[in-house]
């Protein structure tokens, strides 16, 4: 299947800018003239991922008008979508947004119908107890879902530093994993080297798309790429903006765990 990775440029100096939906739809209609079936955003592409304080008033409901509108461009393309992630307002109490105090960095994934059919809490937030860890929600769950890429498990940037996080998600059947980021150019060598580790050790389908341009005076990386179960780099991106189109065999994560069945070698109990 023909995958693609929307490496978007980001700009804003920490103003609070919220990036309209066509900043994205462009990129995504490109990718599916491109015949990709499967499209890919980065981390918090509408309000950045280093302008949290300055945008966390355009949180919205899961059912607000980002997902609308991400749901209708799935549906007129007849593509899986994986939207990204935006700052998701719990719905909770009866006084509208005042009383919604959670907010989460939300992940989602539609189908070619526009049904979402799934969406992912960011678990792991950074900046050390600054930033997102004290301005955002951690999430509780892992999260994997059926697709014609395998059964996908969805993560988040700083996730992609926690190797438990991939794990868990294999525990729970993952063959491929989808990884929404808005990670820094100036620390983008770990990006590339953990994203094929978490292929490698887990013997997934890895999609890995990343921002490119400027969030809150941060230069942002890309260097997007798509990868097999062997850590191979079946397409990667550069620095700059661009819609990163490659194919993945969804049966190759099965072949290759057959073939090298180190997963089945696992001890979890030291000693045991």
């Amino acid at each position: 299947m023909d995958v693609a990775l929307v490496q978007l440029a980001l700009t804003g100096g920490g103003s609070g800018q919220v990036r309209p939906i066509e900043s994205a739809s462009e990129g995504v209609q490109e990718a599916a003239a491109a015949g990709a079936g499967f499209v890919v955003l980065p981390e918090l592409w509408r309000t950045g991922p280093f302008e949290l304080e300055a945008t966390l008033g355009a949180a919205e409901y899961i059912d607000g008008p980002m997902v609308s509108a991400l749901s209708t461009l799935a549906a007129e393309l007849g593509i899986w979508l994986h939207g990204g992630s935006f700052l998701e307002r719990a719905r909770r109490g009866r006084e509208g947004p005042a009383d919604s105090t959670q907010i989460y960095n939300t992940s989602l994934l539609f189908d070619p119908a526009g049904d979402l059919v799934a969406s992912y809490r960011k678990r792991h937030l950074f900046g050390f107890d600054s930033g997102e860890a004290a301005l955002i929600d951690a999430g509780d769950e892992v999260v994997v879902v059926d697709t014609p890429i395998g059964p996908t498990g969805l993560a988040t940037c700083y996730d992609l530093r926690f190797p438990e996080h991939f794990r868990a998600l294999v525990e729970a059947g993952a063959e491929a994993i989808i990884v929404s980021s808005g990670w820094p150019e100036v620390r983008i060598s770990h990006w590339q080297v953990l994203c094929r580790a978490r292929a490698i050790e887990n013997q997934v389908n890895l999609l890995a798309c990343n921002a490119a341009g400027v969030s809150g005076a941060v230069p942002l990386g890309g260097r997007s790429n798509v990868l097999d179960p062997w850590g191979d780099v079946l397409a990667e991106a550069g620095p700059q903006p661009t819609t990163l189109v490659a194919h993945i065999d969804p049966a190759s994560p099965g072949r290759t765990r057959g073939e090298f069945p180190v997963l089945r070698d696992r001890r979890d109990v030291l000693g045991s």
